[in-house]
């Protein structure tokens, strides 16, 4: 195993965060089966305490979560001159099998980590706290997430080996590799970025109508869901492409180095960012009912949308930028 501080930090990180997830876990089942907020018993206060506890120290610890999905790919990115055939991280990933498993447990932790965030936030504005059962069942897949991560990520660091010859990302997304980072590849440039317009469009105005109206959450909720799993896929299609200047390199993963100013972080920072508050806006209206969440819900969700509106257009900002401002042209 190749050790440095990065590494060193997602590990521990990582088990810190695991152990926390099983205890709140543990705590929560404990809260869901006795909470009962009329009740003035040594049991019902000692439960209160607990919930103020776990509530504080799993945000903190998912915000590490959160911050350790770009310095894993930071990470991955720096040492990928220890590998022969590595250019990038595409080829770090690429040492064992447990690359880019980690990879999309850590992304599907990410978006589930912010959307838990933005519920236990909502439940702490209220004076009654009536999500406390629902935020709690929530953290059994949380937990589940957390922990195929860290096993997959021991895995990965555990393996990796100098002496492994792995792929540039030259071959993990070409046009003529048969896998999903070649299917990615040679999505046809008008259908996919007319699709990605049409879908941009449709959520940015949706959530307009979220923002004015306080309406149509649902559906908001679906589009930006689709609209960011088609951005993720559009920057592999064409996005990177036009950065790269090169008709054949479609890599993902270069946009994260210096030569490109890191524009990487931006792009997929916004990316993420925009499905974790447009998801959110429909799981809120899903939790609508308890009188004192009446006002608050919908003053979150036009504050989500406007903030998903405004990482989609960001993004869309950094998509468009080489499209407009240089002379390659993708044909």
């Amino acid at each position: 195993m190749i050790l440095n501080p990065a590494i060193i930090a997602l590990l521990v990180g990582s088990l810190l965060v695991s152990f926390f997830a099983l205890y709140a876990l543990f705590q929560g089942y404990r809260i869901i089966q006795h909470w009962d907020l009329r009740s003035g018993s040594e049991l019902q206060l000692g439960l209160e305490r607990k919930t103020y506890l776990i509530s504080t120290v799993l945000s903190w610890l998912l915000l590490f979560e959160i911050a350790s999905l770009f310095l894993f790919s930071n990470t991955a990115e720096r040492i990928h001159d220890q590998f022969v055939g590595a250019m990038c991280a595409a080829g770090t990933l690429q040492v064992n099998p447990y690359g880019y498993p980690t990879l999309v447990v850590k992304m599907a932790a990410f978006l589930f980590c912010g959307v838990w965030m933005i519920v236990n936030h909502t439940d702490n504005r209220a004076y009654d706290y009536p999500l406390v059962p629902g935020k709690y069942k929530l953290l059994l897949p949380l937990a589940g997430l957390i922990m195929l991560e860290t096993y997959y990520q021991a895995r990965y660091f555990a393996g990796l080996k100098a002496d492994v010859i792995t792929s540039c990302c030259g071959t993990l997304f070409s046009i003529y590799t048969e896998s999903l980072g070649g299917d990615l590849a040679s999505l046809p440039f008008s259908g996919t970025a007319l699709l990605l317009v049409a879908s941009m469009v449709l959520t940015v105005r949706t959530g307009l109508h979220v923002f004015v109206t306080g309406r149509g959450a649902g559906l908001f909720s679906l589009a930006s869901g689709w609209t960011t799993v088609l951005s993720l896929a559009a920057v592999i299609s064409f996005v990177s492409v036009y950065y790269y200047e090169i008709p054949t390199h479609h890599c993902p993963f270069c946009l994260l180095q210096k030569e490109y100013h890191y524009i990487g972080y931006p792009l997929y920072l916004s990316i993420l960012t925009a499905g974790i508050c447009g998801v959110s806006v429909g799981v809120l209206e899903r939790l609508k009912g308890p009188a004192s969440l009446g006002a608050i819900i919908p003053r979150l969700q036009r504050r989500l949308s406007a903030a998903a509106v405004f990482a989609f257009l960001i993004f869309a900002g950094i998509a468009a930028y080489p499209m407009i401002f240089s002379d390659f042209i993708l044909q």
